[in-house]
C-alpha cells in the first residue's frame, strides 16, 4: 500500500547530523510513510557521518604517541 507523499521540513536533516546513525534511524522511521525519499536520505546521511567519525577517530588515535606503562611514577 502506498501512502500519499507529504513534504516534510528539511529540519529533519539535523537529527542525523547531530546524532549520527541513531538520528538517521529515528528520522527514517518517523519520515518513511510521509516522505520516503527524505527518510532514505536521512538514513544515508547518518551512515556517512558515522563513517567520517570513525575515520577521524582513527586518524587522531594514530597521531597520539604511545603511552608508557610506568607513566614515570616512582612509588
Amino acid at each position: 500500500m502506498t501512502y500519499p507523499e507529504k513534504p516534510r521540513s528539511n529540519v529533519w536533516f539535523l537529527l542525523p547530523i547531530f546524532f549520527g546513525v541513531i538520528g538517521g534511524i529515528i528520522a527514517f522511521f518517523i519520515l518513511r510513510q510521509d516522505d520516503p525519499r527524505k527518510a532514505r536520505n536521512c538514513l544515508y546521511l547518518g551512515i556517512v557521518f558515522m563513517i567520517i567519525g570513525i575515520i577521524v577517530n582513527i586518524l587522531i588515535a594514530a597521531s597520539i604517541p604511545g603511552i608508557d606503562s610506568g607513566f614515570n611514577v616512582n612509588i
